[in-house]
């Protein structure tokens, strides 16, 4: 199928992109730095800003299935990255009615997920990370009040292991939920598998280690 990845240059995105492939997808893929890959016939990479119109709209035309795992790297400081995307998205879709699986990654401590997490981890979502996901809250805030075919991960403390298709979901938060650390590439497994098949349509994800 074809699947677009928006926000690919690094991280989930990136181990995204190369397990799309592994399951052998036409992917695309938006980012503002160049993706290092080798070249693939069933790959094709653009150069932009997920927050530009035209960007966006180039990426997603075609697309069986997107999934946004825009990031800001190890920038703290604020931003509005994620709720201008979300707010472009929601109105592209208003114009063109995107009838395809959404799968948006944020962060275990966005939205209500933040009462679920450790003090050490509060601490430092309190202090360092604040702004960050305040407005990643404000995307998911945006996305799940939008009629979108909606799926949004929060992946715990990331990891760069190898991939072991190992790792426990939750679609509920709850006491002792405990959503620790994650391999990326684990993450990245779990939304290629949420565009292939989307089961948990219109659900929260928490993902962490088994």
């Amino acid at each position: 199928m074809n699947i677009t990845i928006i926000g690919a240059s690094a991280g989930i995105g990136l181990e995204a992109v190369k397990r799309g492939l592994n399951r052998n997808h036409t992917i695309t893929t938006l980012s503002r730095s160049e993706i290092k890959l080798e070249e693939n016939v069933s790959l094709k990479m653009l150069l932009g800003d997920a927050t530009n119109k035209v960007d966006l709209l180039k990426s997603i035309q075609n697309a069986e299935a997107i999934i946004v795992t825009l990031g800001t790297g190890k920038n703290m400081k604020a931003t509005t990255l994620f709720s201008d995307f979300a707010k472009l998205i929601v109105e592209i879709h208003r114009e063109n009615k995107i009838d395809v699986p959404f799968i948006f990654v944020t962060g275990f401590g966005a939205g209500e997920s933040k009462n679920y997490v450790s003090w050490l981890i509060k601490l430092f979502l309190n202090y360092l990370l604040k702004d960050v996901y305040s407005d990643k809250t404000k995307m998911e805030e945006i996305i799940t009040n939008s009629d979108l075919k909606w799926t949004v991960v929060r992946p715990g403390r990331l990891l760069d292991k190898e991939l072991t298709e190992k790792y426990r979901v939750e679609n509920k938060l709850f006491k002792g939920i405990n959503i620790g650390a994650i391999n990326r590439a684990d993450v990245a497994d779990f939304l290629i598998k949420q565009a292939e098949n989307q089961t948990e349509l219109k659900k929260y994800i928490g993902i962490s280690e088994k």
